[in-house]
This record gives structure tokens, sequence and C-alpha cells, in this order.
């Protein structure tokens, strides 16, 4: 029998079987007093030793981690008696938070308390005024005894405190990996998070979070030691379960309900005003009658090439466009509508509809570039004020992406605005999302185990678009009849839907996908030789064309990594409506991390060509909406947008200026830091226009019009020496390597070879970082200087820079100061 079993006075229960009784004297009786004292010092002594143990068993594992401050407190777990009922033991002067609270069979309750370390005296001394404190009431009651009698027990919380869920799932081993849903207190979500992070623990999207007046719902996938040293070091999480939500809740336990949980997120939604910033669908049309679209698309946005198709979406079940236009606005529809969150769109669906209905001749294969251009003037004709983000899921599957197709060229060019031909009067700059395409299903899952045999797409190698590939953190099977099956791929891997690039020519063809997306998974039989597509647990959620019958459906593969990349674009053009489209796509990629899988196939690549080919499975990872709008304070970023010209004529062809931007670093801060690692993330980002004639299948730089590359100043170099080596070697072949291999890169310049998009990552010492002031953005060679008949040798372009540096070791404020000073481009004549 433990110490926290033994026989001790219940003071509720005396009084419900009326044998605590108020003397009517000034004296209590002896067996009262003797239960008072008792009572009291007990619970003296449990507190202490609660403390205690909590010290050793909460605060001793966070020694191994410095980096992690501690959470300023020890959780203990109160028993409160039967008679208690729903008692608040937390107080806010005191800074205690109650959570997680059980019944037990006895009907006793037990709850978690965070105790602040300010506020222990304070609870000791609540215990000690009880026990041993004057009784002025008249009822001879003690002080504080309604506070103090309904406690039974104090102990040293655990696991198994903040476990409300069948107590049979929680694993008993320490390494065993599941999906928590963790039950957090709203003000310390980002505390949980990137505590979570640093313990290597994986962490949900903010699409899949579920919002509640005073907790949210984070997803965690990670071991059973993790998530113990998580809740004790963050003081955050309020409560643990199975994070079993998914879309087969809604499409199979809740289907009769589906109704009301739709008009009940429909209310909830502040919807966007008409001249919003919208997703452009280039899909099968769209069911404006759904009530979670219905307010976000106008009858005069819903339109088709053909009028005689009808803008409605034709897709036989549960429809493509519906899907892709609910999530390119709501995302996954599991969390908003589970929670109470009240979402605020800030952005609106159009709908152009390019693939014509049953009944109509099919598209002619080699008509998707002029389909797409008057797709995009059809949308623009029609609200040319409106800012717009285009999506396009429809991919050929006849045709891969290894080089530049009719299709791809015809994109770029209208990404550049240069599908009207006149270079005098050039079009707007627009942002495209293509989807990489999918691998095939087949049954036998030896037939498509090997992402890299799927080459992605026409049209997904369009320099100037962002191609969306997948990944996938769905891994639970909630179908009946697939206990025993498992998850093809595992948690932050690519998904098994999602194509790669790896077999293109990689010097002739750019990085593909650029991003990855959750796009979900398939499922495996327990021998692992069948594979299963589309289980609504292992896809995500989204409206149904089908409104009365089916008002929503599973929705999985790229299609569905596509519309969510679309939706975060459009967010970031409505946060941020001066930046151009060239810079959205740049804050999309420079805010995107690697999973945990990820990143080890990266750091097991042995050289820089096989982790450029990491690059070409799931491109620059996973984006992140919160990253791309705003920088934390040890987390810089410097955005630039500016015009360049790269060529001039002068007797001969020649380059004519690079940008030389100062970059505003605290030396002093970095200087101090001297060893530390720190990391420099540079991302830049054009628009090229395409020339894809005989000869750009064999150099890229027939496709492109110019190019851009940037380069980093060495610690030991000056800037006068800086500068003439990039003249040098910008008058030698304009090949934008450099002759001096700079070490320190992820990738370095020689992996680049083709493309409008660049990002690349230095991770060194913060001292010589502190010297490494400078940054080159300099121009390349294209066919406006090497097609000199045609007369494009002084057209101007522009660019989209975002440079930042992390501080992951140490707790460092950069931000402030540099907050009062802009980078400059200083214009450099070559």
């Amino acid at each position: 029998m433990s110490e926290y079993d033994r026989p001790h006075l219940d003071i509720s229960s005396l009084v419900q079987r009326g044998e605590y009784k108020s003397p009517t004297s000034n004296a209590r009786s002896d067996a009262v007093q003797r239960i008072r004292a008792d009572h009291g010092q007990r619970l003296a002594t449990e507190l202490h030793e609660a403390f205690a143990r909590a010290d050793e068993g909460q605060g001793a594992p966070l020694a191994d981690l410095p980096d992690i401050n501690p959470a300023g407190g020890i959780y203990l777990e109160v028993e409160l008696s039967p008679g208690a009922g729903a008692l608040l033991v937390e107080r806010k002067t005191e800074g205690t938070r109650q959570s997680a609270e059980k019944v037990l069979e006895n009907g006793a309750r037990t709850l978690a308390l965070f105790v602040p370390d300010e506020a222990r005296d304070k609870i000791a001394a609540v215990i000690a005024d009880y026990t041993d404190g004057e009784i002025t009431s008249p009822k001879g009651t003690p002080p504080r005894a309604s506070r103090v009698e309904p406690l039974e027990h104090f102990r040293e919380a655990r696991l198994r405190t903040f476990w409300r869920d069948d107590p049979e799932a929680l694993p008993t081993d320490p390494q065993a990996e599941l999906w928590w849903g963790a039950w957090c207190f709203n003000d310390r979500v980002d505390r949980v998070t990137e505590i979570a992070e640093a313990l290597g623990m994986q962490v949900g999207d903010a699409g899949t979070r579920m919002l509640f007046p005073e907790t949210t719902v984070v997803p965690l996938f990670g071991r059973v030691s993790a998530i113990e040293l998580l809740l004790f070091a963050s003081g955050g999480i309020a409560e643990l379960r199975r994070a079993s939500d998914n879309p087969a809740v809604f499409t199979q336990e809740l289907k009769e309900d589906l109704p009301a949980f739709v008009e009940d997120l429909a209310g909830r939604i502040t919807w966007p005003g008409a001249q919003a910033a919208a997703v452009c669908l280039l899909d099968s049309g769209v069911n404006r009658a759904h009530p979670l679209i219905e307010p976000a698309l106008s009858e005069n946005d819903l339109l088709a090439l053909d009028p005689a198709w009808g803008g409605d979406d034709h897709e036989h079940g549960p429809g493509h466009g519906t899907g892709m236009a609910s999530l390119a606005l709501h995302g996954d529809l599991v969390a908003p509508l589970a929670d109470q969150s009240e979402p605020v769109l800030s952005h609106r669906i159009e709908s152009i509809k390019i693939l014509p209905p049953q009944g109509f001749p099919p598209n002619e294969p080699h008509s998707y570039g002029p389909i797409t251009q008057s797709a995009v003037a059809l949308a623009e004709i029609n609200n040319p004020e409106r800012s717009r983000v285009f999506c396009m899921a429809v991919t050929n599957s006849n045709r891969t992406g290894a080089e530049a197709s009719a299709w791809s060229a015809a994109i770029d060019q209208a990404a550049a605005g240069a599908e009207g031909g006149d270079p005098d009067n050039p079009g707007p700059r627009r942002l495209f999302m293509l989807a990489a395409g999918n691998v095939p299903d087949s049954a036998v899952a030896a037939d498509i185990e090997d992402a890299d045999a799927f080459p992605a797409l026409d049209p997904a190698q369009a320099w100037n678009a962002l191609a969306i590939g997948g990944y996938t953190q769905r891994t639970d099977i909630a179908e009946a009849g697939y206990e025993d099956w498992s998850a093809a791929a595992a948690v932050g891997e690519l998904s098994p839907y999602s194509r790669t690039s790896y077999l293109w020519d990689s010097s002739k063809s750019p990085f593909k996908p650029d991003l990855v997306l959750e796009a979900g998974n398939r499922a495996l039989s327990p021998s692992g030789l069948e594979a299963v597509a589309g289980l609504d647990s292992l896809s995500l959620l989204a409206a149904s064309r089908n409104v009365d019958t089916e008002p929503l459906t599973p929705f999985w593969a790229t299609s569905a990594a596509t519309a969510q990349a679309s939706r975060m674009a459009a967010q970031i053009a409505a946060a941020m409506p001066g930046y151009w489209p060239e810079t959205v796509r740049a804050l999309m990629v420079h805010s995107a991390n690697w999973t945990d899988p990820m990143r080890a196939a990266l750091d097991a690549s042995p050289g820089k060509t096989q982790k450029a080919n990491c690059l070409r499975r799931f491109g620059y990872g996973v984006p992140d909406l919160g990253r791309a709008l705003a920088s934390a304070s040890d987390d810089l970023a410097l955005v630039a947008q500016n015009h360049i010209q790269p060529f001039r004529k002068d007797g001969a062809v020649r380059f004519n200026e690079a940008h030389l931007y100062e970059l505003p670093w605290p030396r002093e801060v970095l200087e101090d830091l001297d060893n530390t690692r720190v990391r420099l993330k540079v991302t830049l980002s054009y628009f090229i226009e395409p020339n894809p004639s005989f000869a750009s299948a064999i150099d890229p730089a027939r496709y492109q019009s110019f190019g851009l590359r940037f380069d980093l100043k060495r610690s030991r170099e000056t800037a006068a020496r800086f500068h003439r080596r990039n003249n040098a070697e910008m008058a030698g072949n304009g090949a934008g390597a450099a002759s001096d291999p700079d070490s320190g890169w992820l990738f370095g310049p020689r992996s680049v070879s083709a493309g409008s998009l660049h990002m690349d990552i230095w991770e060194g010492a913060a001292v010589e970082l502190a010297a490494r002031n400078m940054i080159y953005v300099k121009p390349i060679t294209g066919w406006w200087r090497e097609r000199t008949g045609l007369g494009r040798y002084n057209d101007k372009a522009r660019y989209a820079l975002i440079v930042s540096i992390e501080t992951p070791e140490a707790e460092v404020d950069l931000y402030s100061p540099i907050e009062a000073l802009i980078p400059t481009a200083i214009e450099i004549e070559t």
C-alpha cells in the first residue's frame, strides 16, 4: 500500500454523514480538531514531497536541454473528495492552472495543476493557515476550509495525469511513437510548438489545429519520452489524447449530422469582400451552391471558356473543381468543422472551367497552352482590378516535364506578362500554382513504391510557376477492415501520390517540385504487397459538389496540395498587397522547412550533387504561412524588390549592371556570439520570358531571356575585391558559377543550372557571418543577349530578394539593432 492509499479522515464524507458538526460553543470538539490537524498536516507533507519529486522528475531531464528555458513551475496531480463537486482549484492571483480533470470509480476527481515557482509558498501558506490558524468564524469553521477541505491528495503529476483517452491506449514503451492531440493553453501554443520542434517532434501545420475559447488542440507526432519532456518543459499542455480527428469521423461516424456541421461553420466564418484577392481555379468548374463556397464565389466569377459548358462542376461523383475550391478557401475542413474558431477569410474564389463536360468535344492535347492563356485573359477581363493567384491541377498524363513544352512555355509567358508579344506594353506579372502530377493507382504496391520512377508531368516544368508536390502527416488508419494495414509513407515523408523530377536532366531542367504540402497517404496490406488509395482517414476533407446527399468528401493527392498552396499564396497577397507575384513566390519558398525525414535524407547525402537530387523529390520543403508573414526576433528576414537591366548594347551586347546590397548585420552582436553556429538563408525569385526554340532543350540559356544569381562576400574579402571578382566572372562567361567555390553553402552555386527561383543556406560561425555583409545580385546570359536580331538587349526585368539570419543555438535579438535600417541596392555597372 502506498502512502497515498493509506486510510485517512475524509472531512467531506463526515459532513455528508452528519458526523462533522459545527459546535455551538467557541471551542470545537477534540474530534473535529483532530480531523483538522490530521488533514492539514497530511496535505502539507504530501505537498512538500510532491514539490520535491516534481523538481527531480520533471526538472532533471531538462538539464540535458540547455537551449530550452524552464517552464517556470511544475505540475501537481490533485485529488478531490467525491463530494467536492466542480470545484475551482486554480487561482488567477497565484497563476495556477487546472486541467485534465477525470472522475475516478469512487467518485473522486483528479486534475493536473500547474504551479508557478512563485506560487509554491502561497499554497503552502494556505494549508498552514487552515491547519494552525486562529478560528474566528462564529460557526467555528477553520480558515481556508472551503478551499482546503475538498482536497484529498497532492502527488507529482505524471504522463498518465494528463491522459484523457482510453487508458489502454497510452503506450508504456517510452520509445513508442504516435500522433498526440495536445490540448494547449491558448497563450502557450507557440512555446509548446517551438519546444516540440526542438525535441524532434513533428508538429501538425496550422490548418490541422482546433481552436477553442481556452485551449488549442495541436497534433504532435513523437515518442512517449519526447511528449513527457514537452509536458514539463513547456508548462503549456492542459491534457493529452490521441489525435484521432480525421475525415472518416465526418464521412462515416457523423455522416447524418454533416449538414448541421456545415451550417455551423458557415455561420462562424467572416467572408471576404467583393474585391478581395482571389484564387482563380482553372479546372472542371465549381458548384457554387455549397454553403462553404457560395459567399466567396460570386455568380459573375463562375465562368467557362465556352459559355455553353456552364460554370458548374461537371465531374462525376463529388467533383474535382468543388473540392479544389474548398481547399483553396479553407484548407482541410476537419479542424474548423470540429472546433469553435471564427475564421476570417481574406481571399475569394474565381473559377474558369477549362475542361469540357460530357457531350462536348474534348480539348486537343496540343491546345492547353492557348487554353490556359485564354482562361487567364477571361478572368482579368471579368475583373481587371483584382489581385489573383492562378491554380491549376490539370496535367498532361502522356508527357513528362523533362523539357519545355508549348504548354509550360505558355505558362512561363503568361507569368512574365509576355503573352501579348508586345515588349513595349507587357501584361501584368502572374503567379501560377501547378500540380507536379500523381503516381498512378495500382493495387500492386511494388509497381508504385519508387516515386523516382514517375517523373513530374507537363506543365510542372514551367520555370516561373510553383510546382507543388505532396508530403504527408496522415498515418493513422481508422477504417473497419483495415486494422492490420499500415501507412505507405511515414510521418513527414514524401506522399506516395507525389511525383519527382529525379529522372530529368539536371543540367537542363529546374528543380521540381518547388514545395510540398499535405497530399494524403496510401495504405499497405500486412504483407506489404497490396496498396489502397483514397482511404478517408488518410485523406483531407473538402466540400463536395453533391451538396444535398454528400456535402463533404475526402480529397487527396497533389491536387489537394496545389489547392492548399494557392490558398497560402492568396493569403500572403491579401496581407501584403504591395508585394509582387515574384515576391509572394519567394516568401513561400523562404518560409519552407524540411521535415525530419527530409532533413535526414539531405544530411545523409555525401555531396552537393546528391543534396541537389533531394530537391528533385521534395523541393524546398513545407511552407509556413506564419513564417512567410512575419519573422520572430531570432529569425530576421530582409525583403527587397528591385528592377534591373541585365544587358546593354555598347558595340557588342554586354552585361549592363549588377546590384550590390550592404546587409545591415548587427556586427557587434554576431562577433559576441563568436563560434556559435548561425544560418543565412537567401532566396532569389524572378520571372523569365521563355523562348522555347529547338536549341532550348540543349542549353537553358537559350530558353531564358536572362538569368540572375547571387553571391555573398567572403569573410576575408574586401568590398573592392568582392566587386572585382564578380565583375571578372561576368566578363568571362556570364555563367554565374563562382570560380572560387565558397564553402558552407548547402547546395552551392554550381548546383543551379536552370530555373528562375534559387534558394540556398549558408551555415557557419557567427563571427564569420559578421564580415559577410554584402550580397551581389548579378545577371547571367539569356536570349535577350544572345539573339541580338530580336532587339531585346535593352529590356528591363525585376526580382525579389529575401535574406534571413537564424540563430538556432542562442536566444539573441537580432532585430532590434537594425529595425530602422532597410537594405538598399547599389547599382554596379559591369
